[in-house]
């Protein structure tokens, strides 16, 4: 809002500066934006929050300069202002027009009538503080309403008597009625509009804009001067409706002061200086202000700095509130300007200002601090990305709503009461699906993708939501960096490892069983995702041919998914740690001869067993069956590596505890070759 210096000085007596009062009301929460000489004279231009329209007049922000400046004092203009100009001159003369009020979106409406009206130019000094302001002066009438609302922050609108007639109606439109308003734009209304009528039709927009046919032109003489107070929300409905933007709108949106109604036709008929009617005052919406207990000693605590309690006192009632009690507590009424004080903590920020928030001491931080960083579940979907990423996957997103699609899960789908569109009709309950929509959008080769998301199902009419991370590979892991090099290319064991990776990421060792059956993969070439207390937390496999053909990928692109929400589920994820031995470790290779159904689950599991503690690593570094080794069997060469914790292993020891996982391999059938 602009407005020039020497009219806040009509309100307050201060030896500040235009800038210093500009840093002032920023130390107040009314940011200065900046100062320019317009007409000789510097004109301050101040951001007002969309909560605080109290602070969209010279009257309101001349309080918050003598709320926070102990060295101002009130004009004479300002404490008549206060008591809202009740020293104004009694008038009987009978108000010829009648209001009536129909929607409970105007809480108050007050008009006078006034004759004899010259409607010529407003006086200079008028003309130049509006012209300061950022406004164009057109006529006395209008330019007296300008001023007013720019000293007192209540728009008034003043129509031409003789064409509006007796009588005033404040409701809301009908469908069909239109109304021109004074931008000479005719607009169709419609039954949510509030709007300002006579006797039969439209004559204004409610605290946005006049109407056209009611206007006051230089002629008139008779007018009626209306005074209102709308609720916010109504009045931005309806200007965003009608694509309006007014000042008196955009006072209207951030709350008027409803006890100020009256108080600015007074200002009004002061300046035009002809005494008009009694005020026809309709107050519906009168709101009972109930106390507000405030504890000063909590205050300061919030604060961090020290009020006392006749500083707070004298604070909130600098500010225009109602303070009762002694202190502990204080019983404070929030002025009728002051919608947004609500609870407690709105007078202790109310206090925090005027006292200073400059005023905090400094010192060091102090206290507990929380760890940084994800927590919990959002700690474990850290981790499973990392490793997703650190496995050569690249990291999709994808939406959770899509169509049907032949890699959706067995279970029910969910849809949304209003999709959006065909193709967004379902929670996806599966991943798969958005995965392979981006390798066949990407060329469908030498493609390594996952997504870690929410997905959506039903069970039996239960429905869930949870969270899975699924990948998809097909090709080849790595790029030839020569003419004809064979390179790897992902398989079934390549998908499972990486799945492998992903739960040891997060402390899970999970097992896999073949007894699956989902027909979107393989018949044959798939399995289930066991975690270690037996409960199922995924699949994985190679997708099915004909799927894959229906879709457009590669028959050897394979398939998984883990359930975040499961695959930790009874397991215990706590950290542990161990020591790290300085000493050694000793090697020893093993060729060992066993069936073929036998899996190596089981022989990892015989080996870690026998080994126990002083087993450090163990890995499948080799397998063959070809000459010299039984039908129905294969030989596995593992490495095993063994350490102790502050002493050397000698040869005997390493023998001894690799004699030990020979005799438990045995156990499986298992001999050494």
């Amino acid at each position: 809002m602009k407005f020039p210096h020497s009219m806040l000085l009509d309100f307050v007596q201060t030896d500040l500066s235009a800038h210093e009062v500009g840093d002032l009301l920023t130390m107040a929460g009314f940011e200065l934006e900046g100062i320019e000489e317009v007409g000789g004279e510097l004109v301050l231009d101040i951001k007002v929050m969309s909560n605080r329209g109290d602070g969209l007049s010279v009257f309101g922000l001349a309080r918050e300069v003598l709320a926070k400046d102990a060295n101002a004092n009130p004009t004479e203009l300002y404490q008549r202002a206060a008591l809202r100009f009740v020293g104004a001159p009694k008038i009987s003369t009978p108000n010829p027009v009648a209001v009536r009020i129909e929607s409970a979106d105007c809480s108050r409406f007050a008009c006078r009538y006034f004759e004899g009206v010259t409607n010529g130019q407003s006086p200079e000094w008028i003309q130049q503080r509006l012209f300061q302001a950022g406004q164009r002066p057109i006529s006395l009438v209008v330019d007296l309403t300008n001023y007013v609302m720019l000293e007192l922050g209540q728009p008034l609108h003043a129509f031409d008597a003789e064409k509006l007639g007796n009588q005033i109606v404040v409701r809301k439109a009908t469908e069909g009625e239109t109304l021109k308003t004074l931008n000479g734009i005719e607009h169709q209304l419609n039954s949510g509009q509030l709007m300002i009528c006579d006797a039969k039709r439209p004559v204004g927009v409610a605290g946005v804009m006049g109407g056209l046919e009611t206007e006051v032109e230089p002629d008139s003489t008779c007018l009626v001067l209306e005074s209102a107070h709308f609720l916010n929300t109504s009045i931005r409905r309806t200007r965003k409706q009608l694509g309006l933007n007014t000042d008196a709108s955009y006072r209207f949106e951030r709350s008027v002061d409803p006890d100020g109604v009256v108080a600015a036709i007074e200002r009004f008929t002061e300046l035009l200086e002809i005494s008009g009617s009694e005020i026809v005052d309709v107050y519906p919406g009168k709101v009972e202000r109930n106390p507000l207990s405030l504890r000063v000693d909590r205050a300061s605590r919030l604060l961090g700095m020290t009020i006392k309690e006749e500083q707070a006192a004298s604070y909130l009632r600098r500010l225009g509130m109602e303070v009762a009690g002694h202190g502990d507590p204080y019983y404070v009424i929030p002025p009728s300007w002051r919608p947004d004080i609500v609870r407690e903590i709105d007078l202790v920020e109310e206090l925090g200002r005027v006292h200073g928030y400059d005023q905090i001491p400094e010192k060091n931080p102090e206290g507990l601090t929380t760890l940084g960083g994800s927590l919990g579940k959002y700690l474990l979907d850290d981790f499973v990305r990392d490793a997703a990423v650190r496995a050569g996957f690249v990291q999709c997103i994808s939406h959770s709503l899509r169509d049907v699609h032949p890699l959706d899960a067995a279970t029910e789908r969910i849809q949304p009461r209003n999709p959006g569109s065909p193709e967004m009709a379902h929670l996806r309950n599966s991943i798969w699906p958005s995965l392979a929509d981006a390798a066949v959008r990407n060329g469908g080769r030498d493609l390594h993708l996952f997504e870690c998301g929410r997905v959506f199902g039903a069970i039996e009419g239960q429905m869930y939501e949870e969270s899975e991370i699924s990948f998809l590979s097909t090709g080849r892991l790595v790029d030839a960096t020569r003419a004809n090099e064979v390179v790897p290319t992902t398989d079934f064991f390549g998908m499972k490892g990486v799945l492998d990776e992903v739960a040891k990421r997060i402390g899970v060792t999970l097992r896999y069983s073949s007894d699956s059956v989902d027909s979107r993969l393989h018949p044959t070439r798939q399995a289930k995702v066991v975690n270690g207390t037996g409960v199922v937390v995924g699949a994985v496999g190679q997708i099915h041919p004909e799927i894959a053909t229906g879709l457009g990928l590669e028959e050897m692109t394979f398939l998984g998914t883990i359930n975040m929400d499961k695959v930790a589920e009874n397991e215990d994820l706590s950290l542990r740690l161990r020591s790290i031995s300085r000493n050694p470790a000793v090697r020893r290779d093993i060729a060992l001869l066993v069936d073929k159904s036998v899996a190596y689950e089981q022989v990892a599991s015989q080996i870690a067993g026998a080994a126990g503690d002083v087993l450090e690593r163990q890995w499948l570094f080799d397998v063959y069956d070809g000459k010299g080794i039984p039908e129905g069997k294969h030989s596995l060469g593992i490495g095993l590596q063994f350490r102790k914790l502050g002493a050397n292993f000698t040869d005997e020891e390493a023998n001894q505890v690799r004699d030990r996982v020979v005799l438990a391999l045995s156990e499986l059938g298992g001999s050494i070759r």
